[in-house]
């Protein structure tokens, strides 16, 4: 799609916005520039390579040079380096979510009130059948290991375990929180991305409820109203979700599959004057 002077600067000023935060976080854990820079063109060439190849053609050192605007060196360069091995810890946040949300979801493992009851980890019928049904063939020890690690979920003084939280969250570990703010904002932005490309058929729901003038004081009821509703729709989709899962014991592997989610989001700006915007409204 090509874009005019109007929407190239509108596009740097919305880059401008959406790193801000990013460096804010870079500057906080002593990046500095020059490795955020080797970081980019890495991204770059990768883009480049795999994304923007012309059909029928083997993907260049030379065309991505000329598309990202490094030298056919540095491109060599970065596509000679090993690759993160991203797989892994994706592949171990998956499965660990799954089982949590079973546990939370699946009357075999709840109590006489509904309620997600303690289990054991010793018992066959307790979190090793948890484990079996939700995480495919993952170990039910390496589960509870990284249960536990995050602190999804702990262990109590007579030896069994309960969950900590309603979703699996890390709530100890940092390089796990950054690992889903790699997740979580590259989703987000694809989902733009596809809208400004394909929105006039194929639009993917992208929403936000936004006050520019709400009292501080009433902040925290919001808070707790908004984590409590959110949590529930998530919760209604996890039902529909598990129910397709290709995961699931005896489905067929071999068939066409995507992955697919809805994220919901809280955020809080906290302003000095009134802004001259809109006070009210949904996007």
């Amino acid at each position: 799609m090509e874009i005019g002077p109007r929407a190239t600067s509108a596009l740097y000023a919305a880059v401008m916005r959406l790193l801000r935060p990013l460096v804010r976080l870079l500057l906080r854990h002593a990046v500095p520039y020059a490795a955020f820079q080797e970081l980019a063109k890495r991204v770059y060439v990768e883009v480049a390579m795999h994304d923007f190849a012309i059909p029928g053609k083997k993907p260049s050192a030379a065309r991505a040079s000329i598309l990202t605007g490094l030298t056919r060196k540095d491109v060599q360069r970065l596509l000679a380096a090993p690759e993160a091995d991203r797989l892994e810890a994706t592949e171990r946040y998956n499965r660990a979510a799954r089982v949590l949300s079973g546990w939370l979801r699946d009357a075999t493992f709840h109590d006489p009130g509904g309620q997600p009851r303690p289990l054991s980890t010793d018992e066959p019928q307790d979190f090793p059948r948890l484990a079996r049904l939700h995480s495919g063939d993952m170990p039910a020890r390496a589960v509870l290991d990284e249960l536990l690690r995050v602190g999804a979920v702990q262990r109590r003084d007579d030896g069994l375990i309960e969950p900590v939280a309603r979703a699996y969250v890390p709530l100890r570990s940092s390089t796990d929180k950054l690992q889903i703010l790699g997740t979580d904002v590259a989703d987000l932005i694809e989902t733009i991305d596809h809208n400004l490309q394909e929105g006039g058929v194929d639009s993917r729901f992208q929403r936000k409820v936004m006050y520019h003038r709400i009292r501080v004081d009433d902040l925290p009821a919001f808070r707790a109203r908004s984590a409590a509703q959110g949590q529930a729709l998530l919760e209604r989709l996890d039902d529909w979700l598990s129910a397709h899962d290709l995961d699931a014991p005896g489905e067929r592997d071999d068939l066409p599959h995507a992955r697919v989610g809805m994220g919901v989001y809280y955020f809080e700006e906290r302003l000095e004057a009134p802004p001259s915007l809109p006070k009210r409204g949904t996007s």
